[in-house]
C-alpha cells in the first residue's frame, strides 16, 4: 500500500501544481488537494510502518491498514468540495466527520500498541499519538465551522495550523529524528533523548501558534518561538553529527536536511504573515512547496525501496536509494527556492517546483520498473 501512497501522494502534489498555475482556483482547494488527499493518507500510511517498529510490536491488522486509503477518501471529498462550490455545503461536513473518525481509531490503535510495547515503547510514539490528537482537533474545528458560523474565521485559522504545523510539522519533526541518521548510515545516541525533552516545547508552540492565530496575535509569536527552539537545536545537532552526509550532493540525508531548513524559514514566514507582511496564501503555499516536498521525496528516497521489496537489504535496495536520492541537494534546494518565491507571490515558484516534482517522480518509476 505504501508505494500506492507515494504515487497518490506525487499525483496530488502536481494536481495542486496545477491547480495554482491554472489560476481560477482557490487557495483552499489547492490547499486540501496537496494536503487532504496528499499528505494526510501518506502519513497515516507511515505511522502504520513505523509504529510497530516504535514498540517492538506486530504489524497493524486488516481494519487499521484500511485507515490511509479512508484518509484518502475523505482527502478527495473535501477537495472536490472547494472545485464544486454546489458539492461545498454537503462535502465538508462529510469529509470532516469520516476524517475525524478515523484519526480517533488511529489515535486509539497507537496508544493500545504503546500499552502492548514489549518494554517501554520508544520516546518517537508520543509526537505520533500529540499529531493524530492534533489533526482530531483540526477537524473538530473544521466540524464546528458550521454550527457556529460567527467564529468562522477564527476556527478555519485553528484549522489551518493545527493541520500544518500540528499533524504535519510533529509527524515530520518525531519522523526526522530518526530517519535522518538511519540515511546518514550513523545513529544519533541523543535521538530519544531529544524526543523526550522537546515534545512539550513542540506541542506547546503548535498549540500558541494555533490558538494565538485564532484568537490572540500575541500567542501566536510565543509559540513560533517555541516551535523554533527543539527544530533549531535538531538542526544544529545534525550539522555537528552528519555534516559531511547532509551536504553530500546525492542521498536522502541532504533532502531530508534541506526540509528541516525549509520548516525553519516557514516559521519566520509565519510570523511575518502574522504581521501582515505577506499573504496567508502565499505561507501555506510556501510551505508545501519548501518544507512537505523536499521532506516527501527525501523519506521516499530512503523507505520506498523497504516498502517496495520488504524483507532483507540486498544490492537492489542499494541501488534502488542512489537512483531516488540522485541530485537530492539541487532537487532540495529547487523546492525550498519555490517556496521562497511564491512567498514573495512570484509564480515562476510553482514552474521551479514542477520541474522538481517531475525529476523525482521520473526517478521513482524507474525504481519501480526494475524490481
Amino acid at each position: 500500500m505504501l508505494p500506492f501512497l507515494v504515487a497518490t501522494t506525487i499525483a496530488a502534489f502536481a494536481a495542486a501544481i496545477v491547480l495554482a498555475l491554472g489560476g481560477s482556483a482557490s487557495p483552499a482547494a489547492i490547499a486540501h488537494a496537496a494536503f487532504a488527499a496528499g499528505v494526510l493518507p501518506l502519513i497515516f500510511g507511515a505511522m502504520l510502518h513505523f509504529v510497530p517498529v516504535l514498540t517492538r510490536g506486530r504489524g497493524a491488522g486488516r481494519s487499521v491498514q484500511a485507515l490511509p486509503l479512508g484518509m484518502l477518501a475523505a482527502g478527495l471529498v473535501a477537495a472536490t468540495a472547494f472545485l464544486l462550490p454546489a458539492f461545498y455545503t454537503a462535502g465538508i461536513p462529510l469529509a470532516a466527520l469520516a476524517g475525524l473518525t478515523f484519526a480517533l481509531v488511529m489515535a486509539g490503535w497507537i496508544v493500545r500498541r504503546g500499552r502492548a510495547a514489549l518494554g517501554a515503547p520508544h520516546a518517537g510514539l508520543r509526537w505520533y499519538l500529540a499529531a493524530v490528537l492534533c489533526l482530531v482537533l483540526a477537524l473538530a474545528a473544521a466540524g464546528a465551522i458550521g454550527v457556529l458560523p460567527e467564529q468562522r474565521a477564527a476556527l478555519r485559522l485553528l484549522h489551518l495550523h493545527l493541520n500544518t504545523l500540528g499533524f504535519v510539522g510533529l509527524t515530520a519533526l518525531g519522523t526526522l529524528a530518526v530517519l535522518l541518521p538511519t540515511a546518514a548510515g550513523r545513529p544519533d545516541p541523543d535521538a530519544a533523548g531529544w524526543l523526550r525533552r522537546m515534545l512539550p516545547w513542540a506541542l506547546a508552540g503548535v498549540l500558541l501558534v494555533a490558538a494565538g492565530a485564532a484568537w490572540w496575535r500575541p500567542a501566536a509569536h510565543a509559540g513560533a518561538l517555541l516551535l523554533l527552539v527543539p527544530a533549531a537545536l535538531l538542526g544544529t545537532a545534525w550539522l555537528r553529527r552528519f555534516g559531511r552526509e547532509i551536504f553530500r550532493p546525492h542521498g536522502a540525508a541532504p533532502s531530508l536536511a534541506l526540509a528541516l531548513t525549509g520548516f525553519l524559514l516557514l516559521l519566520l514566514a509565519g510570523v511575518l504573515h502574522a504581521a501582515g507582511r505577506i499573504g496567508g496564501a502565499e505561507t501555506v503555499a510556501g510551505f508545501l512547496l519548501a518544507f512537505l516536498l523536499p521532506l516527501v521525496t527525501g523519506a521516499a528516497s530512503q523507505l520506498l525501496p523497504i516498502w517496495l521489496k520488504p524483507g532483507v537489504q540486498t544490492d537492489w535496495h542499494r541501488a534502488a536509494r542512489e537512483t531516488l536520492g540522485r541530485f537530492a541537494v539541487l532537487r532540495g534546494l529547487t523546492f525550498v527556492a519555490a517556496g521562497g518565491l511564491v512567498v514573495l507571490d512570484r509564480p515562476a515558484g510553482a514552474w521551479l517546483a514542477a520541474g522538481g516534482l517531475l525529476a523525482f517522480a521520473l526517478q521513482a518509476v524507474s525504481v519501480s520498473m526494475r524490481r
